[in-house]
């Protein structure tokens, strides 16, 4: 099902328009994993987001990197350290794009650190349901990668046994559900 088709169905069953759907924040997570060591995976999210999607597929999202959390106060306070993230300079990252027509892929632009570059992202649409308040809301499943050099992020140390401290590339799973926000449709009778 393309995202249009996806309109489409919404609009036919509730008589509006959807003009763009939000992220809801309390129900998605954007998260990312690296290798430690080489032999073991550290995993992160961040808490405070926002963005959606708009009617024509444009998506915008921007993630606030003081809420970067790995459940260890010192890791992230390094994170947020000018060795990685340089919160302080670059508080926020954002990701702009278009999803393609079959809800596929979303192509566009990661901007982290001062640096901007293009990235594809994996997308599955799980469904649509309406929650016990009447909103609609969609799923969505994202994943994909980026190298963190490319942005800047080069901070490491060697290891004795070869190879180094924290890998390069930077797995992203990000779980969203978003909330269709919507306008109803002027009725015009016929007399």
């Amino acid at each position: 099902m393309t995202f249009e088709q996806v309109l489409i169905i919404v609009c036919e069953q509730k008589k509006y328009i959807m003009k763009k759907m939000i992220i809801d924040q309390s129900h998605s997570e954007i998260g990312f994993k690296v290798k430690h060591l080489m032999i073991s995976t550290v995993k992160g999210n961040i808490g405070s987001f926002s963005g959606g999607v708009e009617e024509d597929g444009t998506v915008t999202v921007t993630m606030n990197l003081d809420s970067i959390s790995t459940g260890n106060a010192d890791r992230d306070a390094h994170l947020k350290s000018a060795d990685f993230f340089n919160v302080n300079s670059h508080p926020v990252i954002t990701f702009t794009g278009k999803m393609n027509e079959n809800m596929t892929l979303a192509n566009g632009e990661i901007s982290l650190n001062g640096f901007t570059k293009e990235i594809t992202l994996d997308v599955d649409y799980n469904g649509m349901s309406v929650d016990p308040w009447g909103n609609t809301k969609h799923g969505w499943e994202i994943s994909g990668s980026i190298n963190r050099n490319e942005f800047g992020l080069t901070w490491n140390a060697p290891l004795e046994t070869g190879g180094v401290l924290v890998s390069e590339e930077v797995k992203l799973n990000i779980d969203l559900q978003m909330m269709e926000v919507v306008e109803e449709m002027e009725t015009s009778s016929v007399m």
